[in-house]
């Protein structure tokens, strides 16, 4: 699956709110080290780069397109790094302290079986840091109910089969449940935004373009040039009567998104 980061920073500054608002709420002081999984084109490592001046931080991605657009601009001290690694199997090196915050930002989603996964990042974080997390719960909004009835349409459904999963997010009481065993403190919230997304220049719809960046890719990423066309097509007829635009081209698209910092013991 190959990510584009210039579709995805169409919406740089939507995406960036949730990762402001999750640092918000990060209540340590001077953390040594820093884990941003997910980092993308490193525009929330940077943030957290600035957040802590004192710490080390590394950014960590399994996709080097994302990852040769962050190496262009890390902050000039040379205190954040980039590591190319897949996040299914990530883990703090052998012989190296583990960090003081777990970070991540839209990322986590897209990896299954969660019980597991939780348990095992926070075992990655050091006595007293912190794991926080956000990610997308859009999941039976129409923008993403659209594309799973899209692709289990006849047409489609043998060769998407494998971009098909459950909804991949849980309640906030299970990650609560899961967490909170070894945590002092478990901070839990779902935020749902109202993104006022503009008339697209190309004559996209500015929700296709959305998911282009995101959800879409796993599919397109099955299909070659002329199908992946055709599917758009398909996806963007659902869209378009979900979300209709305003008088002014404009689009109304309410995006829900869940949050977690946990304190470890």
């Amino acid at each position: 699956m190959v990510w584009d980061p210039a579709q995805y920073l169409k919406f740089a500054g939507e995406r960036m709110r949730p990762a402001v608002d999750l640092l918000a709420r990060v209540p340590l002081a001077a953390p040594r080290t820093v884990v941003d999984l997910g980092c993308g084109t490193g525009n929330v490592t940077r943030l957290l780069a600035q957040r802590w001046p004192g710490a080390a931080v590394t950014g960590v991605d399994n996709s080097a397109a994302m990852l040769a657009r962050a190496g262009d601009a890390g902050v000039a001290d040379g205190r954040i790094r980039w590591q190319h690694a897949d996040l299914a199997h990530w883990a703090p090196a052998a012989g190296e302290p583990l960090p003081d915050v777990v970070y991540s930002n839209a990322a986590l989603h897209w990896l299954d079986d969660h019980p597991a996964l939780f348990a095992r990042l926070f075992a990655a974080v050091a006595p007293g840091g912190a794991l926080a997390v956000q990610m997308p719960n859009q999941f039976r909004a129409p923008s993403h109910v659209a594309l799973q009835e899209t692709a289990r349409r006849p047409r489609w459904r043998e060769r998407l089969a494998p971009a098909l999963r459950p909804a991949p997010v849980a309640g906030l009481d299970e990650y609560f449940a899961w967490l909170a065993p070894q945590a002092t403190t478990v901070d839990a919230w779902t935020t749902e935004y109202l993104h006022v997304l503009p008339a697209g220049t190309d004559g996209e719809h500015p929700v296709v373009a959305w998911t282009r960046g995101t959800a879409l890719t796993p599919f397109l990423a099955l299909l070659d040039a002329d199908a992946a066309q055709a599917f758009v097509d398909d996806y963007r007829t659902r869209i378009a009567a979900a979300y209709p635009p305003l008088a002014d081209g404009r689009v109304l698209f309410p995006f829900r998104r869940q949050f977690v910092v946990a304190l470890r013991r």
